[in-house]
């Protein structure tokens, strides 16, 4: 069955695809859903980044915070999922759940209410949100899928990560195009980043040497409002 045929309204134009035997939708928002277990997974939102950059004396619209809150609660309005994992660097550093102004605190707990939500360790964020509900791990296991912010070196057959904020370009009639994207091979997938003040990176860096079985490797680009999915051999370095 497709399940993105299956699922009304919020699946336009994602794209489909299977992680080590898992079904799940690559939504061109930057999040991946599993219908079977209403689960919806979401990457590095970096949270209060401006604020962190305005500390070290660095001058940053301050509105990257609102504008990712905003985008994420569209996307769970979409879904209505039952389960929510974070992929870790949900903030830009340990004391940006503490700086969350009181607006954004009342609208990311009116999100976190009624669901199992899962706060992923990152490099930026190790310890467990201030003051806000949710479970703190390291990584999840969940089926034959296993949940964690950096991805683990050689073959890692289920694994979901981030960290990397993976992007891709492509040439097509000598225009180049690079875009955020999901990048997999089939056994392991690494996430787009979602915050609104994050980069990318791209995956023909040496970054993602020894990650991902060159044969089987699908940039799963995000475009404007469809996901599209570029075989690993038409992608370009830079």
């Amino acid at each position: 069955m497709n399940i993105a045929a299956a699922i009304s309204g919020p699946t336009v134009g994602a794209t489909e695809l299977a992680i080590a035997g898992e079904t799940a939708l690559c939504d061109p928002r930057g999040v991946l859903f599993f219908p079977q277990a209403s689960l919806l997974v979401v990457s590095d939102l970096h949270l209060e980044k401006g604020s962190s950059f305005a500390r070290r004396g660095m001058l940053a619209p301050p509105y990257d915070t609102g504008s990712t809150l905003g985008m994420l609660d569209g996307v769970l309005r979409d879904y209505r999922p039952r389960i929510v994992v974070s992929l870790g660097d949900s903030f830009h550093d340990r004391q940006g759940a503490e700086r969350l102004p009181a607006v954004y605190r009342e609208a990311l707990l009116d999100m976190l209410a009624g669901r199992d939500w899962y706060w992923i360790a990152g490099n930026h964020d190790p310890d467990v949100p201030h003051d806000l509900p949710g479970e703190c791990v390291h990584e999840l296991s969940f089926g034959g899928l296993v949940f964690r912010h950096e991805p683990q070196a050689g073959s890692c057959e289920g694994e979901i990560a981030g960290h990397l904020h993976p992007g891709a370009r492509i040439v097509r009639r000598g225009r180049s195009v690079r875009r955020p994207c999901f990048a997999s091979d089939g056994r392991r997938l690494i996430m787009p980043a979602f915050g609104a003040y994050t980069g990318m990176l791209n995956i023909r860096d040496r970054a993602y040497a020894g990650l991902f079985a060159a044969e089987s490797l699908v940039a799963y680009m995000m475009g404007r409002d469809r996901v599209y999915s570029i075989a690993g051999s038409a992608l370009r370095a830079g």
